[in-house]
C-alpha cells in the first residue's frame, strides 16, 4: 500500500526555505518524502506521535538533527506535511 503526499502551499515555502539554508540535506528529505510516500513505519524514519501542542500531529526524521512534522491521514491513505527544521523550529 502506498502513500500520497499532500503539499500545502505553506508547507512549500517553509520546505524550500528550510532547503535553501540546508542544501546538503536535499537528497536525504526527498529520501525522507519517498519512503513516506512507500511506508510511512519505515523504521529509519522514527514515526512518532506528537503531544502537548503539537497533538494530533507526527513526525518523522531527516537525520539526527532534522524532522518533518506532519498529519498523518492513515485511513485516506494521505499525509500532509506540515513543517521541516531542526529540533527547536519544528517543536
Amino acid at each position: 500500500m502506498s502513500f500520497t503526499l499532500i503539499f500545502t502551499e505553506q508547507y512549500e515555502k517553509r520546505a524550500a526555505r528550510f532547503l535553501k539554508r540546508h542544501p546538503e540535506l536535499e537528497k536525504q528529505y526527498l529520501k525522507t518524502l519517498q519512503l513516506l510516500e512507500m511506508n510511512p513505519h519505515h523504521p529509519s524514519l522514527r514515526l512518532h506521535a506528537l503531544s502537548g501542542k503539537l497533538q494530533g500531529l507526527h513526525s518523522v526524521s531527516i537525520d539526527l538533527s532534522y524532522r518533518i512534522t506532519l498529519e498523518l491521514l492513515i485511513k485516506g491513505e494521505e499525509i500532509i506535511p506540515v513543517n521541516v527544521g531542526d529540533h527547536e523550529a519544528v517543536y
